[in-house]
């Protein structure tokens, strides 16, 4: 059984649901000790001080803030401390928001709200909080504190469970100013070529289908290694080189597909169907949160 990160209470209005946070990720990855090659032994990593080449303690480390001048002030765990957020054992709910509202790039880790207690009230209430948000489709916006930072959160419904997702505050996503494509506008025949390509290579997403394929490799490499043998580099492909002729690249990739394209009167259809299913779509994908 996973061992909760922080327990505290889910607030909104009046309504205060004990709750227990547990993170919604594993961490998978291939994890290496760093080693001293002749001997095997571990490599330690030691703080010192590069004006007197001398090993600092915990004690003897304050916190330097580099100034645009290039001086530097310094702040002492006192007046770190002065300005901690205020630490409570509450997940403060301020407002409620469509989740369509919300864009994908805001949303930080993942984690899972699970009541906590024995008593029945509390998680009739969490019950209660579940089914109301799953039918309006609705996210949960907030603020709570862990460890030493305030977050803001999302909390939304996921297979009958609370997901809570801390997010990035406006000033921290990075402007697209200056990031710009570039280039001539494409003409509209590439565009609905193109068009057709992302159809044909549209489907339901299923998260089974992708896999770590690196961690594969690395998982196997190092099981051959176990077994004393030897690992050879694989052949690098080469680079694709950008497509001298894009029309051409588009139709080529399509019959490669092979898919045929799609009529002008069916792909207003499909858009139209798309359109005008939105209500119920929202409503199936409420249902199927709960």
């Amino acid at each position: 059984m996973a061992r909760s990160l922080w327990s505290g209470s889910l607030s909104f209005g009046l309504v205060n649901v004990p709750v227990a946070l547990f993170s919604a990720a594993r961490d998978l990855d291939v994890h290496f000790h760093q080693l001293h090659e002749p001997d095997g032994a571990r490599i330690e990593i030691r703080r010192f001080c590069s004006k007197e080449d001398v090993e600092v303690g915990p004690d003897d480390i304050g916190h330097g803030y580099e100034l645009d001048s290039g001086k530097q002030v310094v702040l002492t765990d006192a007046d770190l401390e002065a300005v901690a957020p205020r630490k409570t054992r509450t997940i403060d709910i301020q407002s409620f928001v469509d989740a369509d509202e919300i864009d994908p790039v805001f949303f930080d880790h993942p984690y899972w709200l699970v009541p906590i207690g024995e008593a029945e009230g509390p998680r009739r209430a969490y019950r209660l909080l579940v089914d109301a948000m799953g039918d309006r489709d609705d996210v949960a916006l907030g603020r709570f504190v862990l460890r030493t930072k305030e977050y803001l959160v999302a909390v939304r419904v996921r297979d009958g469970l609370l997901a809570l997702s801390t997010m990035l505050f406006a000033d921290e996503i990075r402007p697209t100013k200056g990031l710009g494509p570039g280039g001539r506008k494409p003409a509209k025949a590439a565009v609905d070529e193109a068009v057709k390509l992302v159809e044909a290579l549209s489907g339901p997403f299923d998260p089974s289908d992708y896999a770590d394929e690196h961690r594969k490799r690395l998982r196997a490499i190092v099981k051959d290694k176990q077994k004393g043998g030897t690992v050879e580099a694989p052949e690098q492909d080469a680079e694709p080189a950008p497509a001298g002729d894009l029309m051409a690249a588009l139709r080529k990739t399509m019959d490669e597909l092979g898919s045929t394209a799609k009529t002008p009167g069916a792909k207003q259809a499909k858009g139209s169907k798309k359109k005008n299913a939105k209500g119920p779509a929202k409503a199936e994908r409420a249902k199927s949160r709960r």
